[in-house]
């Protein structure tokens, strides 16, 4: 079992620019249609990362 640790460090460069999409990309929709867009956004994400540990490790520190 691979236990990476979740890495909570400024991780990815232009930060001003992805606030920028992800605020782009919640235009016109009504609120149900965030919900979803932001579901779908978070599962294409967990797949990517594909570890459980560190999935779990960024649903705690998501709670605080």
């Amino acid at each position: 079992m691979n236990m990476t640790a979740l890495n909570t460090a400024p991780n990815f460069e232009n930060t001003d620019d992805f606030y920028a999409a992800l605020l782009a990309a919640h235009d016109g929709l009504e609120e149900p249609e965030i919900h979803a867009l932001n579901a779908r956004l978070i599962l294409i994400l967990a797949n990517h990362i594909g570890e459980q540990n560190v999935l779990e490790q960024a649903i705690k520190t998501a709670k605080r």
